[in-house]
């Protein structure tokens, strides 16, 4: 939202500020200045406020091997990509120890498709819950999550990770 904000901002102040300073008094030249300032520097701040992008992964020497499916490594994986059909097919950067099953929950929200991906023992039953394979290739995990029953509506879903809200890059 403060990117948003910040957009709207520049788009209203920017030609504004550089009206002033072509048209205006001395001290309306001294306001727009301090105005163009002001923006930069919320600018650079919030570049440095965005996480840093995850590193590209390493290719192993040898593929790892698929861990059994009673892992018992508690891992919330995040999805890097999505692509949505009959199934819904998530990709994320792989760990040495990959467990060989996850529980994904999938829940249609307006437009929204909200996803959830749990690695390990999870305790409680969550609806809609789905328990499926996870494939390993090149550093990258996958897993194909079936969806069962027909979506509301005819639109295009966009796929979202439920924990941070983020939208998922389709694949």
């Amino acid at each position: 939202m403060l990117a948003i904000s910040l957009g709207t901002a520049w788009l209203l102040l920017g030609p504004l500020s550089l009206w002033a300073l072509l048209q205006g008094r001395t001290a309306a030249r001294a306001g727009a200045v301090v105005t163009l300032l002001l923006l930069e520097a919320a600018t650079f701040a919030m570049d440095r406020a965005r996480p840093a992008p995850a590193s590209a992964p390493v290719a192993a020497s040898a593929a790892p091997a698929a861990a059994p499916p009673s892992c018992q490594a508690v891992r919330t994986p995040v999805p890097l990509s999505a692509k949505v059909g009959k199934a819904l097919v998530l990709t994320w950067t792989a760990v040495p120890d990959e467990c060989g099953t996850a529980k994904v929950v999938v829940r249609p929200e307006g437009r929204r498709l909200l996803i959830w991906v749990h690695e390990g023992p999870l305790t409680g039953e969550h609806e809609g819950m789905h328990t499926v394979p996870v494939r390993v290739e090149r550093g990258a995990a996958a897993l194909t999550v079936p969806l069962t029953g027909p979506l509301p509506g005819k639109a295009p879903y966009i796929p979202v990770d439920g924990r941070s809200g983020r939208r998922i890059p389709r694949a």
